[in-house]
């Protein structure tokens, strides 16, 4: 990994292959290695001719872990993708991003659409609209003492998983404490770039797929038969989705 600073945070990216550059944004409690790695996105992609750029969000993986909840607004996280940008002197890219990756993605196509050649946005869809919702309660668990403190389902399997990729909780509990502002409908009109969306059939924490395909002008619309928000990311349907879009 190599690292810039972004404003106060130190931000940890890997670039692998050669070609025209696409940045992969990962998920809440994941990282750009379980993200994008280990699920075969980085290979797939740079053997078919792409520069990849991966990023591990402030909180996450490699990058640093602000305990302050104000260091995670939505806007600011999508800045240190838009800063990658510039460190590594691109001015365009295609991005994709899973879950708040996707959000994160989205707030940079809205904000800097100069910047961003394309979006894939993989498990999100209309629970863009309303933000993240039950975010102290996933806090609380991320916090809490031990795992079996934790019994609340969504915070239970947010704490799991936060462990399998050993993630500094803390840190987590900071970001998740700092919420997710919806997007709204008229932010979502202002995109301009092709704008792909990609869910499971069984993606309850996406929500339903067709209002965020009806508020982005053009949007496509993929939705991936029996496949829920965990097992969707690495999914051949997903990735044929991504190689048809991108034409590759």
């Amino acid at each position: 990994m190599q690292y810039f600073r972004s404003n106060d945070v130190d931000i940890a990216y890997e670039v692998t292959g050669e070609g025209d550059p696409i940045v992969l944004i990962h998920g809440f409690a994941s990282n750009s290695a379980t993200n994008w790695g280990f699920t075969g996105w980085v290979r797939l992609l740079s053997d078919l001719g792409r520069q990849v750029i991966c990023i591990d969000n402030r909180g996450h993986g490699h990058s640093g872990k602000p305990y302050d909840p104000a260091k995670y607004e939505a806007t600011e996280m999508a800045e240190d993708a838009r800063r990658l940008l510039d460190h590594l002197g691109i001015a365009q890219a295609d991005f994709m991003g899973y879950s708040m990756g996707a959000r994160i993605a989205t707030f940079v196509a809205i904000r800097h659409p100069g910047r961003t050649k394309s979006v894939v946005a993989g498990g999100i869809a209309s629970n863009i609209f309303g933000g993240v919702s039950g975010g102290d309660v996933i806090a609380d668990g991320l916090e809490a003492a031990s795992l079996d403190d934790v019994t609340h389902p969504t915070a239970r399997a947010f704490r799991m998983f936060a462990q399998h990729t050993r993630s500094d909780l803390r840190a987590l509990a900071a970001c998740m404490r700092a919420g997710r502002p919806a997007i709204t409908r008229q932010a979502l009109a202002t995109i301009s770039c092709p704008y792909l969306i990609v869910v499971g059939s069984e993606d309850d924490i996406a929500g339903p797929v067709d209002p965020l395909a009806a508020a982005v002008p053009g949007a496509r619309a993929v939705v991936l038969p029996g496949r829920d928000h965990m097992k969707a990311v690495g999914d051949k349907g997903y990735k044929a989705a991504v190689r048809a879009f991108l034409g590759l």
